[in-house]
């Protein structure tokens, strides 16, 4: 029985290396920023995962968790959004129930005792007027 067409070790492929020949082959690494110059000594000091975060960033690159991290942010402020629009919409109609309670009193009530409707940006100024 032959193992090299065993399905379980397929042929290692270097998927990257190809990669980066190819990209090679086109000039994709010519004229690259910072060729032919010595590295920055801060290169040279910490530990190579602070190296490979140096670079990274220099670069552009965002790690995973800090994609999430901004995703996360991004979606407990729409969270926050909704709630606070949800609440708005509440109070809307709250403010609905009152102004119809309002035009039930004024039906009632002498016409010098009338009151005006209330709204948002009037309810500071309607508080003191029903007091």
């Amino acid at each position: 029985m032959g193992m090299s067409n065993d399905k379980l070790n397929p042929p290692y492929n270097d998927l990257i290396g190809d990669i980066l020949k190819e990209y090679t082959k086109k000039g994709g690494m010519d004229n690259l920023a910072g060729h032919g110059k010595p590295l920055s000594q801060e290169y040279f000091s910490g530990d190579t995962f602070q190296h490979f975060q140096r670079i990274a960033k220099d670069a552009g690159y965002k790690p995973h968790w800090l994609n999430l991290q901004h995703e996360i942010r991004d979606e407990l402020i729409a969270i926050t959004a909704i709630q606070r629009a949800d609440a708005a919409a509440e109070l809307e109609l709250r403010i609905e129930k009152a102004n119809e309670k309002i035009a039930e009193y004024n039906k009632s009530c002498p016409p010098p005792m009338q009151k005006g409707s209330v709204s948002l940006s009037n309810i500071e100024a309607a508080i003191d007027r029903w007091k």
